[in-house]
């Protein structure tokens, strides 16, 4: 078991795990691991952009006339947004928060894996601020040779890793990021150190219940939602949440009765469920009183949990006579910050030994909820970019 670490000592634990051998790092260039995620507004007046980024991407929210109907989805939408990135102090901290994430792993990196050292972290947002074309001109500048493309949804879906592969695809085939030797990590959702962090804050959570009542505590595991026509061409992210969920339980030792939930349902067509409101109505109608609301697809907090958990499902709960308190996101973990390193310092080591080839099974294959062709192309580009 990993040792439970408070955030107070983390950046004392990151320290000293890394500087036992300190890398040589004079005249070589940096491996890059350039960190994919959604992002969001850093602040309230990038809320536009992002929407509009958003609702732009095929991958992600398929739309006919695209380009005609996603900017007035977008521009209905953003006052509405705008109100919510207020409420929560004014933008969201995933940016700060992957940045700090990254700067952690890759100080463990050069300690794990010395012989790819000096590790450098790059955000590549798909939808906010550094977008990925930004950030491949700042690898380019920066004269990187070798990188790694590594996913922070932990489980896998061609909406969302798909979606940033496609686009790191687009810029590395118009040649935006220079002769790079690639690799992919694209899915981790079961990797030992990420389920522990996660049952840490679960048992944190739970500590704030009554000694009497926490073996009643019922654990919500919400996840985003998808749209089950994603889910029923065979979109693998389902699963992998759920493999998330019982690798937990596993953990917890099956401690509480639990539910995997899903949440931030859009449109009118049919999602996958239930959502998560609906399930604290459902336990509200039974009882149930105590619950614990657990982020298992996020990395970090952003709108979805300080805002849809913490102001709007966790309020409705209260309302209605419960007790309900979030396990709180990953964000500045040193468990997770070293499971991320981890995660990476086994990839470089089965990669320079030939167990792993630049891409993963599933980019073998054409994602099948993938509107892009680029995602049949993305095994052929990043195996001829890693042989380079």
């Amino acid at each position: 078991m990993l040792p439970q670490l408070s955030r107070a000592g983390m950046s004392r634990a990151v320290r000293r795990m890394a500087t036992l051998h300190p890398a040589p790092t004079t005249g070589k260039s940096p491996t890059a691991i350039v960190m994919l995620n959604m992002g969001g507004p850093s602040t309230v007046p990038e809320t536009h952009d992002f929407l509009k980024n958003l609702f732009m991407d095929g991958d992600l929210i398929p739309l006919p006339f695209q380009r005609v109907l996603a900017p007035l989805i977008a521009r209905r939408r953003t006052p509405q947004i705008e109100k919510q990135y207020a409420d929560i102090g004014g933008g969201s901290p995933i940016r700060r928060y992957t940045e700090l994430q990254g700067a952690g792993m890759c100080s463990l990196l050069d300690e794990l894996h010395p012989e790819s050292a000096p590790h450098k972290p790059y955000v590549a947002f798909r939808y906010a601020n550094p977008l990925t074309d930004e950030t491949a001109r700042q690898m380019k500048a920066d004269g990187v040779k070798r990188a790694i493309a590594f996913t922070q949804y932990p489980q896998y879906s061609c909406s969302t890793t798909g979606s940033s592969l496609n686009e790191l695809f687009r810029r590395g085939r118009a040649g935006e990021i220079g002769d790079i030797e690639w690799s992919v990590i694209d899915r981790w959702g079961t990797h030992p150190g990420f389920i522990e962090a996660v049952a840490q804050n679960i048992e944190a959570a739970l500590s704030k219940f009554q000694q009497s009542d926490r073996s009643e505590v019922v654990l919500l595991f919400s996840a985003h939602s998808l749209p089950m026509s994603v889910v029923n061409r065979g979109d693998p992210y389902v699963l992998e949440v759920s493999a998330s969920v019982n690798a937990v339980m596993d953990r917890l030792g099956h401690s509480n009765p639990y539910r995997l939930v899903w949440q931030s349902q859009v449109g009118p067509s049919a999602w996958m469920g239930m959502q998560t409101g609906e399930a604290i109505k459902g336990l509200a109608r039974l009882g149930k009183k105590h619950v614990v609301l657990v982020p298992i697809a996020f990395t970090s907090d952003h709108i979805e949990t300080l805002y849809e958990l913490d102001l709007e499902y966790a309020a409705e709960g209260r309302e209605l006579g419960m007790e309900i308190h979030r396990a709180e996101s990953l964000n500045e973990s040193p468990v997770f910050i070293r499971a991320l390193a981890d995660i990476t310092a086994q990839h470089l080591r089965e990669y320079s030994s030939g167990k792993v080839g630049p891409t993963s099974v599933q980019l073998g294959l054409r994602c099948p909820g993938c509107t892009n062709a680029t995602c049949g192309q993305q095994k052929h580009w990043f195996a001829r970019a890693g042989r380079n």
